[in-house]
Order: C-alpha cells, then structure tokens, then sequence
C-alpha cells in the first residue's frame, strides 16, 4: 500500500532537481581531471566548489614579444600621375600622321604625329636662299672696305669714299642677320609640323585622327606620367607638427603594399577643414599602380626598436574605468592583468605595452566567448601532450 505520509511528487521537479545534481556532479568530476591539481578550485582538498574551465585552440594564444613598432598617422586618398600633361599643336594645318594610341608608353622626344610642311619647307628653303646671299654681300662689302682704306691710307681717295665702304660692310651685316632671323623662325616652323613627346609617359587620350585639319592650340594628345604617383591627404592640424619631408609612407592600393615618402607639407592650414595638405610620391616605375586608384596609408612619425608588444586583439576595455586590460594566462588558470600601452600600430595589429605585462606571458587573443579570472584554460593539444603514453 502507499506510504501515507509520502509527499505527492511535484510535477516536473523530481526529474530536472535530478538532472540537475547529475550534471553537477559530472562537471565537478571533469573540472577536478583537467585541474589536475589538489588545490585547485574544485580538486581534491578544495572547498568543493567547481571552478569554470574553457578549451582554447591554440590560434587563442599569443605571447607577449619584443620587436620593432611604427607610430604612424593615417591618410587616404587618390594616386594621380606625378605629370598630366595636354600636347597641342603649334600650328594650324591638316594632319597626315597619327602615329601612336591611348595607352602606349612613349619616350621624351618621340614623334606622336605629322602635320603637312611643303609650305613651312618651301618658306624655309627661300630663306636659307636669303641667307647665303645676304653673306655673299657682306664678304663683298667686306673686302670693298679693305681696299678702300688701303687707298685712303695711301692718299688715292677720299675719307667720303671711306665713309661709304664702311656703311656697306654695316648694312650688309644687318641683311645677314635679317636672314638668319628669318632662317630661324622657317625652321622653326618645319620643326612644329612635327610633333614632338614633351616627357616620358602614356598616351592617355587620344584627340585626333590622320587627315583632320588642326588649329593652332588645339589639343592632340593627352600624356601622362606615371612613372611617380602623388596623393594628396589632409591631415589634421593637430598631427601635422609630427609630420616631416622624407618621412616614409605605408600604402595599401589595388591589393598591394607600397611605400613612398612625404615630399612636400602645406605651411598653411585649411581655415574650413582645420586640417593641413600633405603630398605623397609613390615610384611606379613598372606602372604597378594605375592613376586614380584609391590608396590607405600611414606616414610613419616615430619607430620604436624592440618594444614589448602585444596583439591588439588581446587588448580589451574595462566596463568599469574604461583602462585597457588582457586576459593572462598563469599556468592553466586565466588572470586579468591591466595594462599601460604606448605606441599602437594598427597596421601590424600590435601594441606597445608600457607596463602590466612581461616578455613571454601568455594572453588570450580575439573573440572567443565569456571570460573571467579563475577560469581553467585548457588549450587544444596540449593536454593530450601531457597525458602519459601520449606520442611526443
């Protein structure tokens, strides 16, 4: 018969107190073998109460180093060609020559087309004709002169007749330099019908085809140089003391790392944006770069030689007084330890640590859920290479 003084089972209790008390006591069971150690939260000879324990892979884990640190300003923008520059024509005429195309690399001085030049040719020609003539005159009145001095020396004419072989050899200097004025602007003329690469570059744009009749000034060609980037930052005034000529530059552009150097600074500051313009030159010369991509970047300021660094992500903020701090491992028991940092490299990912930690500790680096002091830490493989009969 049943008990009658046996209390009615309530629903649902009895079987999750007993779950409950089950995994309890399997989990202090678990925390007391991986502690492993007596005295130990939860071991044999504590005060029974089960110590929280998380697993870790070793990717969780790094240790506290010593190594080069750059302090460093951040700036973006675009990379342009170092030289854009618009080749015109020097004079009007109908071209019969279109002799490179958008995106061919030229060399200073190269032919990039023709202009018809029979008349510039033919206007030369009759002024090289001037010339010559003009110095057959001058040898002639020179030589007139010579004799009529000896004569007037010799008292056979008169200082009139001198006066006036002196006047020819004058004029007759004055028609040769005419001429030759005139050589030089004909041949400067033929020389414009070709057109000439003013700097090492790409063609760009092509404006122009064979047969067009071209004024003078009209633009042909577009030629860049793109041998040197340049980008353009604005950096606050705040940093901008910190900024000097020659420092080296970080960039990251198109999937690629690439360094430069600050080449010029601003000596005035922006009154609307309050910030400072900085000009950047990046060498390209295998055209790595293309004009107009979009570069991130850091002017390195300071560089610190073998500081005491730690992962950036093993760095966290207290909820409480907002100081920096990391979760440090001692043995197998996680500890906090606060931490004083310097210089921060986000570029590397790491830290400067002024104080707070040593070389060698070991910290818990990313996201890898809820973590407190006391913690025990059982990182991946290395429990099984401390079990007996495990392979070494």
């Amino acid at each position: 018969m049943p008990n009658a003084n046996a209390r009615p089972a309530q629903p649902g209790n009895g079987g999750a107190e007993g779950d409950r008390a089950g995994l309890t006591s399997a989990a202090s069971g678990e925390a007391a073998r991986m502690s492993g150690a007596g005295g130990a939260p939860g071991g044999p000879g504590g005060s029974g109460r089960v110590a929280p324990a998380i697993t870790l892979a070793a990717s969780d884990i790094a240790r506290v180093r010593r190594e080069t640190i750059e302090e460093g300003i951040a700036i973006t923008g675009d990379l342009n060609p170092i030289a854009t520059v618009n080749v015109r024509a020097r004079i009007e005429g109908d071209l019969v020559g279109v002799l490179v195309r958008e995106g061919q690399r030229v060399r200073e001085g190269q032919l990039l087309a023709r202009l018809e030049s029979s008349e510039q040719e033919s206007a030369n020609a009759s002024a090289e004709a001037d010339r010559v003539a003009a110095e057959s005159e001058l040898a002639t009145a020179q030589w007139n002169l010579d004799q009529t001095t000896e004569l007037f020396k010799a008292g056979a004419v008169s200082e009139l007749d001198l006066k006036t072989a002196q006047q020819g050899v004058t004029t007759a200097r004055a028609r040769v330099a005419a001429a030759q004025s005139r050589v030089r602007a004909s041949s400067s003329l033929v020389r414009d019908t070709r057109v000439m690469a003013p700097t090492s570059g790409v063609i760009a744009n092509k404006h122009v085809d064979n047969g067009e009749h071209v004024s003078r000034g009209e633009a042909l060609f577009t030629l860049v140089r793109s041998d040197v980037l340049e980008l353009v930052a604005a950096v606050p005034a705040r940093q901008a003391n910190a900024v000097r000529v020659g420092q080296t530059v970080h960039f990251a552009a198109g999937g690629r790392d690439f360094d430069g150097k600050v080449a010029r600074v601003s000596p005035t500051v922006d009154p609307s944006t309050r910030s400072v313009s900085v000009y950047v030159q990046i060498p390209n010369a295998d055209g790595g770069l293309r004009g107009g991509s979009f570069a991130t970047g850091r002017v390195v300021s300071r560089v610190v030689s073998r500081a005491l660094v730690v992962s950036t992500s093993a760095v966290r903020q207290s909820s409480e007084n907002g100081r920096p701090f990391v979760y440090r491992l001692a043995g197998n028991v996680l500890d906090i330890a606060d931490v004083q940092l310097g210089v921060v490299d986000e570029r590397a990912g790491v830290a400067e640590v002024l104080s707070g930690l040593s070389e060698g500790d070991r910290v818990v680096v990313g996201n890898v859920g809820t973590l407190g002091r006391g913690m025990q830490v059982i990182v991946a493989g290395e429990e099984r290479a401390g079990q007996p009969g495990a392979r070494q």
